[in-house]
């Protein structure tokens, strides 16, 4: 006769305690999450630099979208659509730089005035009172002040249809033109000539010298269309400023 065991077979369950984590587990788990944190950080400061160097190239393809239109067509016939799709930027750019039509209009004027400022306080101190100066002193001084507005008009620091809306604007007596550059030539004239800066003369002088710096720029069709050219190029540059020269020359010999 079998007996059969009904009692199961028990087994002891001791539970293993959980491995302590040693040190440099935890500091290498700690390593890796204080890297992937620094490369989300420098990502982010990346998208920022890239997204805001996006929006500042869109601003300046608008000012100079705007600058182009405002002269083809006038402020009235320019409309922000247009100046947009010239522009290939999103119409909303428009209201986050300046909110409107208006204020777009004055910010080409802000932008030149800027970009004039800075140029000019790269080569030339404003602030100098040119009549401390000795009388050869002051010639050369013109003659730098002259070289520099050429520079900035024809050196790509403002585009010729800006420059051209400016002037446009200026003669309809829409804006007027605050230009510290402009008015330094107009005080180192009146120093050559020892006269006062609101003297006749000087003020003739000085608009015969910006006549003749600004008439190849703003008569395209006599130069740049002549010229068979779409810029002016260091050759034609220098051929301005010795016109100018020639003039400030034979004006100083009938002094």
């Amino acid at each position: 006769m079998v007996i059969k065991n009904t009692k199961k077979n028990t087994k002891k369950i001791t539970k293993t305690a959980k491995p302590v984590k040693s040190a440099k587990t935890a500091e290498k788990k700690q390593a890796a999450k204080n890297l992937k944190e620094t490369n989300e950080n420098q990502t982010g400061v990346y998208t920022k630099y890239v997204t805001r160097k996006h929006k500042e190239k869109s601003k300046q393809r608008i000012l100079n979208a705007t600058a182009k239109l405002f002269a083809e067509k006038g402020y009235d016939g320019a409309s922000i659509r247009e100046i947009c799709h010239e522009a290939d930027a999103n119409i909303c750019m428009v209201s986050y730089f300046w909110g409107g039509k208006k204020a777009l209009y004055d910010g080409i004027v802000k932008e030149l005035e800027e970009r004039e400022t800075q140029y000019a306080k790269k080569f030339l101190n404003i602030e100098q009172n040119p009549k401390k100066l000795k009388k050869e002193e002051q010639i050369e001084l013109l003659y730098t002040v002259i070289d520099k507005i050429i520079e900035f008009i024809y050196g790509g620091w403002i585009s010729n249809e800006m420059y051209r809306f400016l002037l446009q604007e200026q003669q309809n007596k829409r804006i007027v033109l605050v230009s510290p550059v402009f008015d330094y030539l107009k005080k180192v004239v009146a120093c050559v000539f020892d006269k006062t800066v609101n003297d006749k003369s000087v003020v003739l002088k000085t608009l015969f010298i910006l006549s003749l710096i600004n008439s190849p720029v703003i008569l395209p069709v006599y130069s740049l269309d002549l010229l068979n050219k779409k810029a002016f190029q260091p050759a034609d540059i220098n051929v301005i400023k010795n016109n100018v020269k020639l003039y400030v020359n034979t004006i100083l010999n009938e002094k």
